[in-house]
């Protein structure tokens, strides 16, 4: 897998790879903000726990994907809007951002489900990916993002 600062010609990266990361670095930012505001406002530890790891796993792949196209001179963004799935409205994080304790934890927990199925979602469309550090990439986030769902779901379900 590329480094951060090594560079990717513009012919390695297809126009679905460009358009995976310029989805996937503002979709990984939500979730690196919602660590964030887990770090003050979770009632439980284990929430704690999870929302560092997320946090930690995801800040550096954000700096992988934009070095990737800056190395390819693409833009960071996609110069339009477009729905990710599992991304939160602002007014959902307005509200995850107002909560606190056992209700941040269940809201925190429940929009992770959403936010990382989408990512998951996202992740599957470039599985076949000729470039082979955008398909490594994606089949860790698949992997990942797919065992802590399940690991979330677990947590859900002893509440």
């Amino acid at each position: 897998m590329h480094q951060p600062g090594e560079k990717i010609t513009a012919q390695e990266l297809s126009a679905d790879d460009i358009m995976f990361a310029q989805m996937m670095i503002p979709h990984h930012q939500q979730a690196v903000d919602m660590g964030v505001l887990a770090e003050t406002r979770a009632g439980k530890e284990v929430v704690r726990k999870l929302a560092a790891e997320i946090k930690d796993e995801q800040a550096p792949e954000i700096e992988l994907m934009k070095s990737w196209l800056e190395s390819a001179g693409a833009p960071l963004e996609m110069g339009h809007s477009m729905d990710m799935p599992g991304l939160l409205s602002a007014s959902q994080m307005d509200n995850l951002a107002a909560a606190s304790g056992d209700q941040f934890d269940k809201l925190y927990l429940l929009s992770m489900i959403e936010h990382h199925k989408g990512a998951i979602e996202m992740a599957q469309a470039v599985l076949t990916s000729k470039n082979i550090n955008v398909k490594a990439l994606a089949e860790s986030i698949v992997s990942t993002q797919t065992d802590q769902v399940a690991y979330i779901e677990s947590l859900l379900g002893n509440n």
